[in-house]
């Protein structure tokens, strides 16, 4: 599958980079992840277009998403895709906050909610435990060489094991990784993200 490239004229680039069409093309399996997304969402998110020059690539990316946001977890799908939401504000990424506002709006049935997190996550109506998680993530996102014993004890305080904290971590963590790859690249969001659950 060839990624929408920049000198493209039918369709705005997804990323600014002109990479190879398919340096290492999408397995079989890949393909139909690509179909079972648009099947579910009624599209394709640009983040998985932009990595479908390189199968190897693509993989890496989606089983470390899929294990972290889908996988066995102490924490809920919202409070994951709140944590990326905040990390991606402290990083003013604008692909991750489109597309993870929109899922926290989504997935909280509460527009507001999804819009505070995007601009300060303390302005939210959050609980006690969610705040002490989103705290941490901002931390580790903002001032990663702080973090000691006191911010981990801040979240075992709130109720977090620490299992837990290791996801709260490993989330935050990817979406790190994730804002500097979008920024590197000016990576796009699908425009259909910002009508979702408003």
């Amino acid at each position: 599958m060839a990624t929408n490239r920049p000198h493209d004229k039918k369709k705005p680039p997804i990323v600014a980079l002109d990479l190879p069409e398919a340096e290492e093309p999408l397995t079989e399996k890949q393909v139909k992840y690509l179909a079972v997304a648009e099947e579910k969402i009624g599209f394709v998110p640009n983040v998985l277009t932009a990595y479908a020059w390189h199968s190897t690539k693509f993989d890496a990316f989606t089983r470390m998403y899929n294990e972290l946001m889908l996988g066995d977890s102490g924490l809920t799908k919202l409070e994951r895709e709140m944590i990326a939401v905040a990390v991606s504000s402290g990083n003013h990424c604008y692909y991750c906050l489109t597309a993870h506002g929109a899922a926290v709006r989504e997935l909280s049935g509460d527009a507001a909610l999804g819009e505070q997190i995007v601009m300060n996550y303390r302005a939210a109506d959050l609980t006690p435990k969610q705040k002490a998680m989103l705290d941490f993530a901002w931390e580790l996102t903002k001032n990663p060489e702080q973090i000691e014993e006191t911010h981990r004890q801040a979240l075992r305080d709130a109720g977090w094991s620490d299992r837990d904290i290791w996801d709260i971590a490993a989330v935050a963590g990817f979406f790190n990784m994730s804002n500097r790859i979008s920024a590197a690249t000016d990576m796009r969001p699908n425009n259909e993200y910002h009508g979702v659950a408003r």
